[in-house]
């Protein structure tokens, strides 16, 4: 009986397994016969899709506000992740240290850092760091100092006593300096390795000037002449409350974070050292004509050209955005013309790119092989003169402000983001809805207004251009460029005792 009852069972779920198989066989066969119509019925060509408007992008909701010694204080909650950053500007840069004494400020943005603290040895700092899987991080650029902290928020208190330690109590151990000065060196000696970096260095030199703080670099005789009380001197006059602003974003209590800031830093106050200089100016320099980097080895060139540009806050800026997108990028001419159709370079670029509180540059250039050198030079030319002499089309106008607007809401992916944008603004005096003004007068840019600034802005009678590359394998020669060339000498100078 029981024999008989398992064989009923048996055949039961086998009939129930192959019901099942077979309607799911027969869906199976009805997705696939009938997916073509459907696909038919639904496809459309590209051009007739429809997309809904762009978000508009909102600024977080943030707080500002000023310690009684000077310190510029902005906080955004943000408690998706229970993670808490911190990023400070100050008001300093390498443009700012004696010329005597380049690479002073690098070095002492790094060893703010590196050299511990007068609470806690370097090596101990970074244990302690470690294991909170934190990090405290500061350095010097060009125009502005930087110091950062990242944290869980359940180690923010201690994680921020430490960050507050280092910006107002580092210690500058000598074994710490002489390391990062040692590897600075070590940065001298490789700095010809790299063609590409050769071209670059080399062209702001020429643009702004081989002395100019926008463009002289680190010799071993400036870094010789650095000792720890420089280092301390350029730390107390850049490192100060009211040269500071502090950014916070992440998982905090404002209330229990603005208490913790006054706690760390209301009662900082600045050692009197003499002020650091006032920012440099741009002299205006056109060393144009045709420069040239003897590189043997080399069966490529790297070219850069261009002319001394503008700034930020320049009112015609959004429309040389605008031309920007029309003659750089994968869509741009430059793109289109030298390296697609004429198959001239193996990267090819060109735009007009400005700095905030001095000018920039614009500047075009790229790589090709050492016989396409005179050719992808001239079509480059070619591509720039077009663009003063006959207008864009509407096609190209509409690519170029589409491929800017739509890539606006990046500039605001996090909440950190756009926090670092709003104190960038503020460190080099622009509105704080800059960037919203910018956006407007790109929708109004018209391709009269591309022409106009391309004519006022591009002057090819006033280029500087480089090449880094072999002379024996340029065919034709660049003297069917220029008759009057001039060799470039980047012989690194010998370390002195």
């Amino acid at each position: 009986m029981k024999l008989k009852t398992q064989g009923r069972w048996l055949r039961s779920s086998r009939f129930t397994v192959q019901r099942w198989f077979g309607l799911v066989l027969g869906a199976m066969l009805l997705v696939i016969l009938s997916a073509p119509a459907v696909v038919a019925a639904g496809a459309r060509h590209y051009d007739e899709l429809e997309f809904p408007p762009l978000r508009e992008v909102q600024l977080p909701d943030y707080e500002r506000y000023q310690l009684e010694n000077g310190l510029v204080v902005y906080l955004v909650e943000n408690h998706e992740l229970p993670l808490v950053r911190g990023n400070a500007f100050f008001r300093t840069g390498a443009r700012l240290e004696p010329s005597d004494q380049v690479g002073l400020a690098e070095l002492t943005g790094t060893v703010i850092r590196t050299g511990g603290t007068t609470n806690h040895p370097s090596n101990e700092l970074n244990e302690l760091l470690e294991q909170r899987a934190a990090s405290v991080e500061t350095s010097i650029g060009g125009s502005l100092g930087s110091a950062s902290f990242n944290a869980l928020s359940e180690d923010l208190k201690t994680v921020f006593d430490w960050f507050a330690d280092v910006v107002q109590r580092p210690a500058f151990e000598e074994a710490r300096l002489a390391l990062a000065q040692n590897q600075m060196r070590g940065g001298i000696a490789r700095r010809n390795d790299d063609p590409n970096s050769i071209a670059s260095r080399e062209f702001f030199k020429l643009v702004y000037g081989e002395s100019s703080p926008y463009a002289r670099t680190v010799e071993y005789t400036t870094l010789s002449n650095i000792t720890r009380e420089d280092v301390v001197r350029f730390y107390q006059q850049s490192f100060r409350p009211e040269r500071m602003m502090l950014g916070i974003v992440g998982d905090f209590n404002r209330e229990e974070m603005k208490a913790l800031i006054a706690e760390k830093f209301g009662s900082w106050q600045g050692v009197q050292v003499a002020d650091l200089p006032e920012i440099p100016e741009v002299r205006d320099r056109n060393p144009q004509g045709l420069f040239f980097v003897e590189q043997p080895q080399l069966t490529q060139s790297y070219i850069q050209l261009g002319h001394l540009g503008g700034r930020v806050d320049d009112p015609d800026y959004p429309a040389l955005s605008v031309l920007n997108g029309v003659l750089n990028g994968f869509g741009g001419r430059l793109f289109n013309e030298v390296r697609s159709r004429q198959g001239l370079a193996y990267s090819v670029y060109g735009f007009w790119s400005p700095n905030f509180d001095y000018p920039g540059v614009f500047i075009a250039g790229g790589q090709t092989r050492s016989e396409a050198t005179v050719p992808f030079i001239q079509s480059i030319l070619g591509e720039v003169n077009n663009l003063r002499s006959t207008p864009i089309s509407s096609e190209e106008l509409d690519y170029a402000k589409n491929s800017i607007l739509n890539s606006f809401v990046f500039n605001f992916q996090s909440p950190g983001q756009t926090l670092s944008r709003l104190m960038r603004y503020e460190y080099y005096d622009y509105p704080a809805d800059y960037i919203f003004q910018y956006q407007r007068q790109v929708q109004a840019t018209t391709i009269e207004d591309v022409q106009r600034v391309a004519q006022t802005y591009l002057t090819p009678d006033q280029l500087t251009t480089l090449v880094v590359g072999n002379s024996s394998e340029i065919t034709p020669p660049l003297s069917r460029l220029d008759s009057n060339i001039t060799t470039v000498d980047i012989t690194i100078p010998n370390p002195q005792s």
